[in-house]
């Protein structure tokens, strides 16, 4: 995908309500995985610019005990 650039990004975060944000790289490392809750699989939703994943030492992550489907 294209992306937005970090105005555009902003000017959304700010449209919906958002009073604080973070922008993190948005590389050809930057990828946004989701684990499907019926069957724990993990599958990337986003495009990454490199054509498979890339390596990386470190992650963020957030985690929710959230069971509702």
């Amino acid at each position: 995908s294209m992306g937005m650039t970090l105005r555009q990004t902003g000017a959304l975060l700010q449209a919906l309500g958002a009073t604080a944000a973070l922008n993190l790289d948005g590389g050809g490392s930057s990828a946004l995985a989701l684990r499907d809750l019926a069957t724990g699989a993990v599958r990337i939703v986003n495009t990454p610019s490199d054509p498979v994943e890339r390596p990386v030492g470190n992650a963020m992550a957030v985690l929710s005990t959230c069971t509702a489907r």
